[in-house]
Parts: C-alpha cells; sequence; structure tokens
C-alpha cells in the first residue's frame, strides 16, 4: 500500500540476498587464489587451468538443464567475450598479481563498471552522463594514486598496476557485449561457452600447464580447480539466479563490497596488506565508480516510478 507519492517497500528476496552475497565473496577469493596459485602456475597456464575445470562443470550444468546451444545471433558476442573477458583478462590479472599484492590487484580492477558505462555510452548509444565523466575523472585520478604509491617499490609494481588496468579494460570490453548477446542466449548458455571460448584461447599454454602442473604443490593445483568451479561456474550461476529476482542496479551496487573483501581475505591468507597511500588511491577508484553511478533524488512530492528489471550490463564482472 502507497502513503502519498511514496512507493512502498519491495519485497526483499532473502534467496536472491544470499546468492549475491555468495557471488561477491567468490569472486573477491578469486584474487586470493590467484595470488596463492601464482606462486606454481605461470599466468597463461593458470588461465587455461581454470578455463579447463571451469567450462568442464558449466557443461555439466548445461547438460542437467538442457540449455542446449544458443541460437547463431549469439555467437559473435560469446567469441568476443571469450578471447577478451575469459581469455585476455585472466592472463592480464594473473600477470598482474605476480607483481602487486591481491588488495592492489582489486582496487585497481574495479574501475571495471566505470569503463563498462563508457563503453556501453560509445558502443551501444547509451549516451555520456555528466556525473559518467566525473567518475571517470577521480576514478583515474585513484589508479595514478595506486600507480604512484607502488613506484617506490620498482618497476615491477607499477607494471603491475598497469597489468591490472588492462586487466579492467579488457574486461569491461568483452562484459559490454554481454548485453545485446543476452537477447538471444540464456546467462547459462553465454558463460559457459564464452568459458569454453576463453580455454580455446589459452590453449597455446597447454605445453606450460603440463609442466607445470607436474611439479606444482598441491595447493597451488587445488586452487587452480578452486578458480574453476567456484568463482567462475558456482559464483556465475548464483549471479543468474539473484539477477532474475532483483533489480540490475541493486545487484550492480553489491560488487562494491569486493575490494574490502579482498583486502581482509588477502591479510587472514597471505598476510598482505596494501600500503596507507594505496588504499586511499583504491578509495578515489570506488568513489569514481560511485560518482559515475550516482542518480539525483526526486524532489519531494514528485511521483517515482518503479523501473522495469533488465539486463545488468556490469555485473557479469567475474574475477
Amino acid at each position: 500500500m502507497e502513503e502519498g507519492n511514496v512507493p512502498a517497500p519491495a519485497r526483499v528476496d532473502r534467496l536472491a540476498v544470499a546468492a549475491a552475497t555468495v557471488t561477491v565473496v567468490l569472486w573477491a577469493s578469486a584474487f586470493v587464489a590467484i595470488r596463492s596459485a601464482g606462486e606454481d602456475y605461470s599466468p597463461g597456464a593458470l588461465a587455461l587451468g581454470r578455463m579447463l575445470s571451469g567450462a568442464l562443470v558449466l557443461g555439466a550444468i548445461c547438460l542437467v538443464r538442457r540449455e542446449g546451444l544458443p541460437s547463431r545471433a549469439a555467437w559473435p558476442g560469446i567469441a568476443t567475450a571469450g578471447v577478451l573477458w575469459f581469455g585476455a583478462y585472466m592472463i592480464a590479472l594473473n600477470w598482474g598479481e605476480r607483481l602487486v599484492d591481491a588488495g592492489t590487484a582489486a582496487l585497481v580492477v574495479n574501475i571495471g563498471p566505470i569503463l563498462i558505462a563508457l563503453l556501453g555510452g560509445w558502443l551501444l548509444k547509451e549516451g555520456f552522463a555528466p556525473r559518467l565523466l566525473a567518475g571517470m575523472a577521480v576514478s583515474f585520478a585513484g589508479a595514478a594514486v595506486v600507480g604512484l604509491s607502488m613506484s617506490d617499490e620498482g618497476g615491477s609494481s607499477v607494471g603491475g598496476v598497469l597489468l591490472c588496468l588492462a586487466a579492467a579494460v579488457t574486461y569491461a570490453a568483452g562484459v559490454v557485449t554481454q548485453k545485446p548477446t543476452l537477447r538471444h542466449a540464456t546467462p547459462l548458455q553465454f558463460t559457459t561457452f564464452s568459458c569454453a571460448i576463453g580455454a580455446l584461447a589459452c590453449l597455446p599454454f597447454a605445453g606450460q600447464l603440463a609442466g607445470e602442473a607436474a611439479d606444482a604443490s598441491t595447493g597451488a593445483t587445488l586452487n587452480v580447480l578452486y578458480l574453476g568451479v567456484f568463482p567462475t561456474a558456482l559464483a556465475f550461476t548464483t549471479w543468474g539466479y539473484a539477477l532474475a529476482r532483483t533489480s540490475a542496479g541493486k545487484m550492480g551496487a553489491t560488487t562494491y563490497a569486493a575490494p574490502a573483501l579482498v583486502v581482509l581475505m588477502s591479510w587472514l591468507f597471505l598476510g598482505e596488506v596494501p600500503g596507507l597511500l594505496t588504499l586511499a588511491g583504491g578509495v578515489l577508484c570506488l568513489a569514481g565508480v560511485g560518482v559515475s553511478r550516482s542518480t539525483r533524488s526526486p524532489r519531494r512530492g514528485t511521483p517515482v516510478l518503479p523501473a522495469e528489471p533488465e539486463p545488468d550490463p556490469t555485473g557479469a564482472g567475474a574475477r
């Protein structure tokens, strides 16, 4: 029941909230698992191992659900996302995390949503709101602060920040292709076949994977399998479940918690904590994303119409 022009609060879907929480926690844990597995696996081999295990699990889910093949119109988007998001992004992130700690990587990569909005405005003709441009300036100022904070630790650390920026760009480019592709494929089909194409793109590293797996520790290999099964296969499934039961905006906002979780997890499991200046730069990155996605509150007495849910162009940012 409504009072005046204020809409009644929507009922909270507790299962959707639980699913979204699982997704964010698993995506945050991926940064820590990558950092740990990277001690024994090179970036390309780690990406291939993750994509192979993820594709096997997702393929099994598709068979159980009888999803079938996507329509022909979906394949260009699936192929683009597979190469950029499940291939190039994974390799750049794995490489970057060899040079910087997990928390710093998460802070830099989390400018992905603002890049997605920027690319969406250009490629999908969604326009450029003034807040988007302001947020972009704030976020990139934060990335510059992170880079400067790492400069005292040598060129390799600065290179790690640049690789994480490259990961954010390739992630954004891949995700932008998801929005139009979901008109022709289900989220599970999109994720499964993009993951499979990502594995194909990483096949040149098959020799490295075989050689490194023979010498790697059990813990490192289990981390590779964990990355494929949980942050890739399971987290995407819980994300799709939650997204189908709530608005895209609310789901997108849940990912803001990921960098804080990564910093906490990397401190607990790896003994790594970014420096104060690095954390300050990361906060600027997140603040820029918040500014870019903020909207003006309606004036008092103005009717508020419920927004129609639509596929989230930024929510598929798996880690």
